[in-house]
């Protein structure tokens, strides 16, 4: 449990630092930055095997890759519009409502309606929310669903860390060409080059290490439970890290999102469920 815990907070302190560095660097070589860090710690790791394989294997793994750029690049952008912690609380309906549409339950529509008024509770503050923030956040989320549903299959055509390692070197490729536009010349700078190597390790190594070796012992429905915790710990980094300090309102609509998160993970949860017999990994390389 500790691990995971650690991890999210890895998470978000990379996110913090990741947005003070937004008036040097845009957000879109930033998310290069990550990703280029974790495809090559990963591809070092792997040693992924490219020979051999199918076009459906292919077909999967560039999706995947496609849904991690996404992910983190709707995300980074959001986090340069709004308060980090409002960000990644939007963000999270996204594998809020993929819980929840797996679910077979109707009294799951609860965890709906609470996740919707922990946003409207956000509403009622519009000065602190700006539209493409939003919309950014809310493409992450999708994203972020989209990535839960690929690292399924993925896992299951490619061994090990082959897959994450081969989409993470996908995703930092693609985003190589708005990163070198975005930025030009500042890319190359020494000290935004160590800060985005350690955002990338923050970001990424670090929290998937974590619940690597946490996945073995623990219990996917814990899991998921202490994932939920994810916007609580993004404005707690935002608040140490940035001093981005949030309205009582914006913290209850944070604790209402986390609130229907850890209700959906709970009905999801199949009794008697053994660690490992879920590929479900909602953070692991998400912001």
């Amino acid at each position: 449990m500790g691990l995971v815990l650690i991890g999210i907070l890895s998470v978000q302190i990379g996110a913090a630092i990741a947005k003070g560095l937004f008036g040097e660097i845009s957000p879109t070589a930033m998310v290069w930055l990550r990703l280029m860090t974790s495809a090559l710690v990963l591809a070092a790791v792997a040693r992924p095997r490219f020979t051999g394989r199918s076009r459906r294997d292919w077909f999967v793994v560039l999706g995947f890759g496609a849904s991690l750029a996404t992910m983190n690049w709707g995300i980074y952008q959001s986090f340069s519009r709004l308060p980090l912690g409002i960000a990644v609380t939007i963000e999270f309906i996204g594998p809020l409502t993929l819980a929840v549409l797996g679910s077979r339950h109707a009294r799951d529509l609860v965890w709906v309606l609470l996740a919707g008024v922990g946003v409207a509770l956000l509403g009622f503050q519009p000065a602190d929310l700006d539209l493409l923030g939003v919309l950014y956040a809310l493409l992450a989320g999708a994203a972020w669903a989209a990535y839960i549903l690929l690292s399924a299959s993925t896992g299951r055509r490619w061994a090990g860390f082959d897959g994450l390692a081969v989409a993470s070197i996908v995703a930092a490729l693609g985003m190589t060409v708005p990163a070198l536009l975005s930025a030009g010349s500042d890319l190359w700078d020494g000290r935004i080059l160590l800060i985005g190597a350690l955002v990338g390790l923050l970001s990424s190594v670090i929290p998937y290490s974590c619940e690597l070796v946490a996945l073995r012992s623990l219990r996917p429905a814990v899991f998921g439970i202490l994932m939920s915790l994810e916007p609580a710990a993004a404005a707690l980094a935002a608040i140490v890290v940035l001093s981005e300090h949030l309205s009582v309102l914006q913290w209850l609509a944070i604790a209402c999102v986390v609130a229907a998160s850890i209700g959906a993970t709970r009905s999801g949860a199949t009794p008697g469920e053994k660690p490992g017999e879920h590929e479900h990994r909602p953070g692991t390389l998400a912001p």
